[in-house]
């Protein structure tokens, strides 16, 4: 906790120092500011989940919650805005953004967000790298299951792609992670993971599906908790090794593998748009993608629940329904970014952060 507190101490003590930008050189500078603040808090979140359970004897677990969900969605808020920023003035500064541009590679992008981003994509990137970690892991003999696809395939909607894939990261790899223990001493081909993709006016809803057997009873009260659970010992010790990935090739080489360069299943124009913007953009580093991205046996049990603030901090919503000793359904609620009022956490709560 003191560890968060000096950055963000840090961070405002460099901010304010900041004079007034009135050219576009001053901007320059001060991205190169923003860009070395979002560097140093890649730690933040692995260390906050460490703060939290070594502060569990000292606060109740619903208060440390709150704490942990307010301070995330502040902390989301900052830095959507200061990638945006980024985001913005390296276009703004492109060969391309000229009205009379022959080439407009940023045509789907506004900034981070992906205008036209598809679920089917983004859950085969995702899968794809899930399915890798996982034969890493436990061999390339594993029972890896499948993952088949279903539903509204070609449905789109404006987000921000590293925060979709992160919380879909994270959900297949818990599915992949069930089904590989729970089928590995079997000699047929485990069950696949179903994924169905719902399109509607408003929102899309990527429901997975596993039969991995449940989530353990001992666990079930404490998935979407930071704090509680019976597990703490295990969880610490997981968390001390994640820092160490912050800020490294690891983190960017998550970013090329899913974001950047997709493979050989996604679309044309999907591939095309990205790799255009990788080519002006420099990819900065995530600390989701190291969390996503660490090995399947490493588990911190923050993955649900910081894939729940991700999720309702875009208006939208993550449930869980487990039938012990068969698997477990997870629905994925998307609002597409435009059509309603995202669900921010108000201007007080911020404040008191």
């Amino acid at each position: 906790m003191s560890h968060v507190y000096e950055l963000y101490y840090k961070a405002f003590e460099t901010l304010r120092r900041v004079p007034e930008i009135k050219t576009v050189e001053d901007n320059d500078r001060y991205c190169k500011v923003i860009g070395q603040v979002l560097q140093e808090h890649l730690t933040v979140i692995p260390r906050l989940a460490m703060g939290v359970l070594e502060c569990r004897d000292l606060m109740k677990p619903e208060d440390i919650d709150k704490f942990m969900n307010t301070i995330l969605r502040a902390r989301i808020s900052r830095r959507v805005i200061a990638e945006q920023h980024l985001a913005l003035t390296e276009t703004f500064n492109s060969p391309w953004h000229f009205a009379d541009a022959k080439f407009q590679p940023d045509a789907d992008f506004i900034g981070e967000v992906f205008l036209r981003c598809s679920a089917r994509e983004v859950v085969q990137r995702c899968g794809k790298l899930c399915q890798d970690l996982a034969r890493e892991a436990h061999g390339a003999d594993a029972p890896i299951p499948e993952i088949i696809l279903e539903g509204h395939l070609e449905a789109t909607f404006p987000y921000i792609l590293s925060h979709l894939e992160y919380i879909v990261g994270e959900l297949l790899r818990n599915s992949i992670q069930a089904v590989v223990e729970r089928h590995r001493d079997l000699t047929s081909p485990p069950p696949p993971i179903s994924v169905l993709i719902c399109e509607a006016p408003q929102h899309v809803i990527i429901r997975i599906s596993d039969r991995g057997g449940g989530v353990p009873r001992d666990l079930l009260p404490h998935l979407w908790s930071f704090s509680k659970g019976p597990r703490r010992r295990t969880r610490l010790r997981n968390l001390h090794q994640v820092p160490k990935m912050a800020a490294t090739m690891q983190e960017l080489k998550f970013e090329e593998k899913v974001r950047l360069k997709p493979g050989p299943a996604v679309s044309t124009t999907e591939t095309n748009a990205a790799n255009q913007k990788s080519s002006i953009l420099k990819p900065r580093g995530s600390s989701l993608g190291s969390l996503t991205s660490r090995p399947p046996d490493l588990r911190l049990g923050i993955g649900l629940p910081m894939s729940r603030v991700y999720a309702e901090y875009w208006a939208g919503s993550l449930e869980l329904h487990s039938l012990e000793g068969y698997g477990v359904d997870v629905f994925l609620q998307i609002s597409k970014l435009g059509n309603k009022s995202e669900q921010l956490t108000t201007r007080a709560s911020l404040d008191a952060v």
